[in-house]
């Protein structure tokens, strides 16, 4: 069954006018990372993937990353629209976030503009903020998605959407 959309307002987007297969898209927002005190990533040079029923996933460019506190991890999964992922921890001293993020070595054709670039998990960094503003975490933990002020659901991952 599909779920009510919410109308969005002024300035809002809905995620059920996203499209599927997602899309790729540019964007100059300022984006940070943070966990265990450290800036992790921060720039404004970020790409959206939008997908209908998903708040958008920010891919962030290696070139402004904090390389140091990234280690590889063995978990790999398979996206339909984006291929093969690989998997990063974050690490900060004693501190660990396992699957922090994941990237793309060889995206599919569409998406080679990520190339390289990670997606965290907001649930499992300190913060992540776009303009400065902290987001929420899409709900369910498999998502990545980064829900702000300006998105409006409802968003899969949420109690009943696994057959969305």
């Amino acid at each position: 069954m599909r779920p009510k959309r919410i109308k969005p307002g002024p300035g809002e987007e809905s995620v059920w006018d996203y499209p599927r297969p997602p899309r790729l898209e540019g964007t100059e927002r300022h984006i940070q990372v943070f966990f265990s005190n450290v800036m992790i990533a921060d720039t404004r040079s970020a790409w959206r993937v939008l997908e209908t029923s998903h708040p958008p996933v920010y891919y962030l460019p290696p070139s402004d990353m904090a390389k140091q506190y990234l280690v590889e991890n063995p978990r790999s999964s398979f996206c339909e629209w984006k291929g093969q992922a690989l998997y990063i921890d974050v690490r900060v001293g004693d501190r660990i976030a396992e699957y922090g993020g994941w990237y793309y070595p060889e995206p599919t054709a569409g998406f080679e503009a990520i190339k390289d670039h990670i997606a965290f998990y907001p649930g499992k960094m300190d913060r992540c903020t776009v303009d400065g503003v902290v987001v929420l975490p899409q709900p369910g933990g498999f998502y990545g998605g980064w829900i702000t002020s300006g998105v409006v659901g409802p968003f899969k991952g949420e109690p009943g959407t696994e057959f969305w």
